[in-house]
């Protein structure tokens, strides 16, 4: 019986793949095989149920209306860059003046509701930047004009939306020694500066070369992020795509993967939620459909120099990266993924270039979020 099973198996295999053959049909995962005769000395007769790859027809691109968003990085940029480095890199003096905006203190603290302490409401030698917003806002207001070796109890409201919620909309007042009381001061821009940044010749000069280049290769990601996300949010909305239930839940399944790879996690308790997943998938799937759809009717092809160029890109941000080049390189699955990356920029750029695209200018400080 267990041989004839076997049998029976593989013909029901080997049939149905004929039958998809014979019928160009493109199997979306696998069949469902029910057999209905399969006795000896009798036809083999069997029903097969699978989703097929559904036919992308494409919307013109010359209709797709398109902005691409375009920056630069100007000298102002990198004096602002430069400026920012500088607070970074902040020296703090002792002064005898009572505390100011932007001046350091140091502190201990010991709050309390309704005379009783609370946890989180205690610590020594902390210090606070006033002004910077890292603590409560009416804490280091009361600070301000409090001089080293002086104590004042500050009273704090917590939001009504705090965190912590078990202090959220409460009172408490904290018991506060001023320990120390510094001034800021922005370090010089010279060599001890430039050396802090890894720049050991060619002084300022070479810092700000070697700035301009992070902003630029910062800036080229942020831009084609965006406009990749924008061709592709609009190619889905106007190709809509039936696209078929195994595609959605492989694409979930690897995302919760994916997700779990990432925190670490191994046990399969720990994926997230699949509802959540599924718009999601299904997005990837349907543009994933329509991009191969691309690829195959315009005959793109990889380009290897723009590979080459995506991962100088990703590696280009470390310590080391020839090191890390050579690892990808090494990995055939992490060049995969790189590949893949540079063809849908490839299949990104080749859309822009037969769509109606309307440029429209922005700053390398709007789109990097500069302030923040």
């Amino acid at each position: 019986m267990q041989v004839h099973r076997e049998v029976i198996g593989e013909l029901l295999q080997s049939s149905f793949a004929e039958a998809v053959t014979e019928k160009k049909l493109l199997p979306a995962g696998n069949p469902r095989i029910e057999p209905q005769s399969m006795d000896e000395g009798q036809d083999l007769k069997y029903v097969a149920t699978f989703e097929v790859f559904p036919e992308v027809t494409l919307q013109p691109f010359a209709t797709l209306d398109l902005e691409r968003v375009t920056a630069e990085v100007t000298a102002s940029d990198i004096d602002a860059m430069i400026e920012r480095l500088r607070k970074q890199q902040m020296k703090y003096t002792p002064v005898a003046r009572p505390a100011t905006s932007e001046d350091k203190v140091t502190i201990d603290f010991l709050g309390k509701i309704d005379g009783a302490e609370f946890a989180g409401g205690k610590a020594a030698d902390l210090g606070i930047v006033l002004g910077e917003g890292r603590m409560l806002p009416e804490l280091e207001a009361g600070l301000i004009g409090a001089s080293a070796g002086e104590q004042r109890d500050v009273t704090v409201n917590f939001p009504t939306d705090y965190r912590a919620t078990e202090l959220a909309g409460k009172q408490a007042i904290f018991s506060t020694t001023i320990k120390k009381v510094e001034q800021p001061t922005l370090p010089e821009l010279d060599e001890e500066f430039c050396a802090a940044f890894g720049v050991s010749e060619g002084g300022i000069p070479k810092l700000r070369e070697d700035v301009a280049a992070n902003m630029r290769r910062e800036l080229e990601q942020n831009l084609r992020n965006r406009n990749k996300t924008a061709v592709m949010e609009t190619i889905y909305l106007a190709n809509p795509i039936d696209v078929p239930n195994a595609l959605v839940e492989s694409q979930i399944r690897d995302m919760q993967i994916e997700a779990m790879r990432r925190a670490g996690a191994k046990d399969v308790s720990q994926a997230p939620p699949r509802e959540p997943l599924v718009e999601p998938a299904r997005r990837r799937v349907a543009l994933g459909l329509i991009f191969n759809d691309v690829i195959r009717r315009e005959n793109l092809v990889l380009d290897p120099q723009r590979a080459n160029a995506r991962l100088d890109e990703m590696v280009g941000a470390y310590g080391d990266p020839a090191a890390l080049k050579r690892a990808y390189q090494q990995n055939a699955d992490a060049m995969r993924q790189v590949e893949s990356l540079a063809l849908e920029d490839q299949v990104v750029d080749w859309i822009l270039d037969h769509a109606k695209v309307h440029e429209k200018a922005a700053s390398f400080k709007e789109l990097m979020n500069f302030e923040a």
